[in-house]
């Protein structure tokens, strides 16, 4: 890991919220809120997709736990993870991010599983510094086989985050009105109680407003795909698993073997009848997935 190190504190505790949340600052002076969810065995890291915290990997968590110890951060300007300085939602940055976890909590060379996002930020990190990882498991990274310009540029998703819901009347109102739409009603009750359970804060007024708030959302999106993430993957040393959704409409099978092309490491998988939203629709499937795969890396 280099020598990258970060301070360590603690999230106050709020009224109704729980215990602190540990909270550490990267070298960049980025605060970011880890999660040690237990278990035994070699130390896994889980990144979670835009918009989500690490909590959403909390159902495939609870399945891994006899095999590894599950490890996870809210990246920047997501869950408990306040927003950076400067607005700065660069996905290289999201990758410097995950490595300053891993340093700050001795993790060497752990394996690692991401989704979406997250997925790309694991890929993206072990292109700049071969090494940091014993394996990866990436469902539907964000990797286009395009080279993209560094900085915010235009992306549909980022105007429907901008748009979106962010305050409830309660985390229940919160999780009806889920359950009735897509792309969350396709999600298990489990992963989307994971999800809304986790994922917003008690206003005074009893009422709950979503962690993630839909700017910071909407320029993470603005972000993606950043130059060269595709064409360094021939760079990725370790061993890497990418998995997709049969259902998917973001990272299908195409797409998976046109990243597979790159990667010296690499095995593909698709998991019948999931969508992008896999780790949280099937944290049986998914979970089984990583396991196996890791196993095998």
């Amino acid at each position: 890991m280099g020598t990258r190190s970060a301070d360590r504190s603690e999230r106050p505790h709020r009224p109704g919220y729980g215990r602190p949340v540990p909270i550490l600052t990267t070298p960049d002076g980025v605060a970011l809120a880890v999660h040690d969810f237990g278990g035994d065995g070699p130390d896994l890291l889980l990144a979670h997709a835009t918009g989500f915290h690490a909590h959403a990997w909390l159902p495939v968590a609870e399945r891994l736990r006899d095999r590894f110890r599950c490890v996870s951060f809210d990246q920047r300007g997501h869950g408990d993870s306040p927003t950076p300085p400067d607005r700065d939602f660069s996905w290289w940055g999201f990758a410097e991010d995950a490595l300053a976890v891993c340093a700050a909590l001795g993790l060497d060379r752990p394996f690692a599983a991401g989704h979406s996002c997250g997925g790309a930020l694991l890929l993206m990190g072990e292109e700049r510094h071969q090494g940091s990882y014993r394996a990866i498991y990436a469902y539907e990274p964000i990797v286009y086989p395009v080279g993209l310009r560094d900085g915010p540029m235009p992306n549909p998703l980022a105007a429907g985050a901008r748009r979106r819901r962010e305050v409830f009347a309660s985390r229940q109102e919160a999780y009806e009105n889920y359950a009735s739409k897509l792309p969350f009603s396709v999600l298990s009750a489990e992963g989307l109680h994971a999800y809304v359970d986790h994922g917003f804060d008690d206003l005074d007024d009893g009422s709950v407003r979503l962690k993630c708030r839909g700017e910071d959302e909407a320029l993470t999106y603005e972000n993606s795909s950043p130059a060269g993430a595709y064409d360094d993957l021939r760079r990725v040393g370790c061993p890497v698993t990418l998995a997709c959704g049969s259902d998917t409409t973001a990272i299908g099978p195409a797409v998976l073997a046109l990243q597979a092309e790159r990667l010296p490491h690499v095995r593909t998988e698709v998991l019948d009848g999931l969508t992008h939203f896999g780790p949280l629709q099937a944290p049986d499937v998914v979970a089984a997935s990583i396991a196996g795969a890791l196993s095998a890396g």
